[in-house]
């Protein structure tokens, strides 16, 4: 394709992104008051994000695979209206429990999206080159984190009301249908022996989505060790390992197993997980940090949270150049995870009343983190296979991350309700309540308590707050250790492998004059 057809082309997958971040983060400052008006609990606010999570991490490998196998301006197409109507069933709703299912909808939706924007760049441009755009990429995924919290808040503070932080996708859903129709010209190469490993798919998303499941309710709703554990934990093992087994001997895997046994897709597959499970994990409850914990408004929440969303922008647009100059991205990811990992440590000691400047700055680093290295690892892993495994190969490293995150906002929530619920009862107490306080902190309705116990349950949301992000440090820590141990490759400047290294293996270290 010539600069223009690329460019035009890229507008159109842009604005698909841009669709998708937004959805993820225009409901982050605005979960809150939906919730408080939808009379929800705690529970049911890690739900609303986690759901949309555990789709679109089940999903991720198999829009992959489909992409490897069907035409990827269809899938594109189709995801978009999948996203679009569960985003108007997601503002109609009237209870929680209709937000959530349609929030999982959602979720096909933006996996979809996300993915296959990577996968359709990733046949159009050569990895060395690809670095440039994945800047172009991480800077709208940064305008519409920026943009989405505060847009979120913006609309939930005026008369339009929370409904809109769903509706608001729709009309940039259908321009991007719109833009994609007229701009994306790629060509494809129909496949008559295609083979879809549908039992593959089935027993990977029943597997991932059983684990899931336990982790979020363990230690909430029943202990550790129980018949409830052993009923979701043993079947999902099995599941798993009987997933694995049909992969191995499938002729088209939805997982590719020799993909993702390769040093380099392997260790980028760790540091993604790491990465996702520490970013999302952590930072979907800044929103409520800020909210809940200090007083602060929708829309003020929005805007506390720039300095983490103007890391990103920074990150992923400084480093997609420097890595595209360079064509060496490990450095850059071992950058990021180290940078990341310092946010968490700092995050780790707020409080309800920690200065605005060390979140700040805090925020700034974690966001930097994040931009450094979460693209770059997807460009290691598609250095390293051969134009016909991009998707699968890229879906993989997404699932990986989507998975993360997944179990992330899981875990960090199960510890955070915990917290909360122990931080007030000691808070009441002090006060000469017994009991609950008339359901203090059952819901997210805070606005309705009574003065002082508005304040114990503010308190409480705040100071448990640093607890969850004592758990990311560990979780980016383990990031550190895969980025290091990546093997160091130059990217190459052809669009796919040479014949000879096409089947298999990881890319081998090339010249500076094949690199050129």
């Amino acid at each position: 394709m010539t600069r223009r057809q690329t460019l035009e082309a890229l507008s159109g997958l842009l604005l698909v992104l841009f669709v998708a971040m937004l959805s993820a983060t225009v409901v982050a400052t605005a979960l809150p008051q939906i919730i408080g008006a939808l009379k929800g609990t705690q529970s049911q606010y890690t739900w609303v994000v986690t759901a949309a999570l555990l789709t679109s991490t089940v999903s991720t490998p198999i829009w992959g695979k489909l992409a490897d196998l069907y035409d990827k301006k269809k899938l594109l197409q189709a995801a978009i209206v999948i996203f679009t109507t569960a985003s108007l069933v997601s503002g109609f709703a009237h209870n929680t429990e209709t937000l959530i299912g349609a929030r999982a909808v959602q979720g096909l939706g933006m996996g979809a999206l996300q993915i296959l924007v990577q996968i359709v760049l990733a046949s159009m441009i050569s990895p060395r080159e690809r670095g440039r755009y994945y800047g172009y990429l991480g800077a709208v995924m940064a305008v519409a984190t920026v943009g989405g919290p505060l847009l979120g808040g913006v609309i939930v503070d005026s008369a339009l009301g929370w409904r809109w932080c769903f509706f608001i996708a729709v009309p940039f859903s259908v321009a991007a249908f719109l833009l994609l129709q007229k701009t994306l010209k790629l060509p494809h190469v129909r496949r008559e022996d295609v083979s879809i490993d549908y039992w593959g798919a089935v027993l990977i998303a029943s597997g991932v989505s059983l684990l899931l499941l336990w982790i979020t309710f363990v230690d909430g709703s029943f202990p550790w060790v129980s018949w409830q554990t052993a009923a979701m934990v043993v079947p999902g093992l099995l599941i798993i390992a009987l997933a694995v087994l049909v992969e191995s001997r499938v002729r088209e895997p939805i997982v590719p197993l020799d993909v993702i046994a390769r040093r380099n897709t392997a260790l980028a597959i760790v540091a993604s997980l790491s990465v996702g499970m520490a970013m999302f994990g952590g930072a979907v409850f800044l929103g409520q940090y800020f909210q809940i914990g200090r007083g602060y408004t929708p829309t003020e929440a929005g805007l506390l949270t720039f300095p983490m969303m103007l890391g990103v922008l920074g990150g992923s647009t400084v480093i997609g150049r420097l890595t595209s100059k360079t064509a060496r991205p490990k450095p850059f990811i071992v950058f990021g995870t180290v940078v990341l990992t310092g946010g968490f440590a700092m995050m780790a000691t707020i409080d309800h009343t920690t200065p605005l400047w060390f979140l700040t700055l805090a925020m700034l680093l974690i966001g930097l983190g994040v931009g450094s290295s979460m693209q770059n690892l997807v460009l290691v892993v598609q250095n390293s296979v051969a134009l016909r495994e991009v998707g699968a190969a890229s879906g993989a490293v997404t699932f990986f991350r989507s998975l993360g995150g997944t179990i992330g906002v899981s875990v960090l929530g199960a510890v955070l309700a915990n917290h909360v619920a122990t931080n007030i009862a000691q808070g009441l107490a002090r006060l000469g309540v017994r009991g609950n306080g008339g359901g203090a902190g059952a819901d997210l309705d805070i606005q309705s308590l009574p003065g002082p116990i508005q304040a114990v349950v503010r308190a409480a949301y705040g100071d448990a707050t640093g607890h969850i992000f004592l758990i990311s440090i560990g979780i980016a820590a383990v990031g550190i250790v895969a980025a290091l141990a990546l093997k160091p490759v130059v990217l190459r400047d052809a669009l796919d492998l040479p014949a000879e290294k096409a089947p298999g293996g990881d890319l081998p270290e090339v010249t500076a004059k094949t690199a050129r």
